[in-house]
């Protein structure tokens, strides 16, 4: 009888993909840790690091020996090949049959989790995206500059879009395994764009979509990585989506 119990257990995979976060990083773990075990959740930590020249990876092995190769999970890469690929290469050595994805640089909060968990199960939802435009969720730390960039492009992605969730461009999110899978299969954008192409595409395929409010803080330490560049490219990938969905 336990072992069924066991069998039907859920566990859920925390993807972090890091680059240059060596300060956060054991921030971030201890406050995973902390949540997902108040919670009584099986879990493990999959970071993702792309090479960062900070030593990212060398806190990553004393985090291991701290918390165990059960629950940090190293799965390093020689370069910085991008965030789809880095879920790929974490789903791959995911053993939990749930998915979460966040970022690494303490934007997200760990304490979300337990509630995108619960508003998952309530709808058996497919995806549980973390909202910061909806509910009480909300953004601290961003000048009015980045504000109405994030707004805008929100904005101007719900209109052309219509993609039945309402934060696009957040990477907080809770999927079913396979789900995570099917989509990050089916997805060719970079960037920023990938997060709200896995939106869309999600909609296409039929998957649901649950929401929880969030707060999101900007960057604790290190530069944020959203530059002149970055916001040309989401402008490219909105249309190349707009064309094609």
């Amino acid at each position: 009888d336990s072992l069924l119990q066991e069998m039907a257990r859920d566990k859920y995979s925390v993807l972090l993909p890091t680059y240059n976060e060596r300060e956060n990083l054991p921030i971030i773990v201890w406050l995973l840790v902390k949540y997902c075990t108040e919670s009584d959740l099986d879990f493990e930590i999959i970071v993702i690091d792309d090479g960062s020249p900070d030593g990212t990876l060398e806190v990553g092995k004393q985090l291991e020996k701290i918390y165990g190769s059960d629950k940090i999970v190293l799965r390093p890469r020689a370069s910085k090949l991008g965030l789809g690929t880095a879920y790929i290469h974490g789903i791959k050595h995911a053993t939990g049959n749930y998915v979460i994805i966040m970022d690494a640089d303490l934007s997200h909060h760990p304490k979300f989790i337990p509630q995108m968990i619960k508003k998952q199960e309530e709808g058996d939802f497919d995806l549980v995206s973390g909202t910061r435009y909806a509910g009480d969720g909300g953004v601290n730390g961003w000048d009015l500059k980045r504000k109405i960039i994030s707004r805008g492009a929100n904005y101007v992605t719900q209109v052309l879009l219509r993609p039945g969730a309402s934060d696009l461009t957040g990477s907080f999110r809770l999927y079913k395994k396979e789900v995570l899978e099917k989509l990050v299969s089916v997805c060719v954008s970079k960037g920023y764009v990938f997060q709200m192409e896995m939106i869309v595409r999600a909609r296409q395929q039929g998957f649901s979509i649950g929401e929880v409010p969030i707060s999101f803080v900007d960057r604790v330490y290190g530069e944020s990585k959203l530059g002149g560049n970055e916001i040309i490219g989401f402008v490219k990938g909105l249309l190349y989506l707009f064309s094609t969905t």
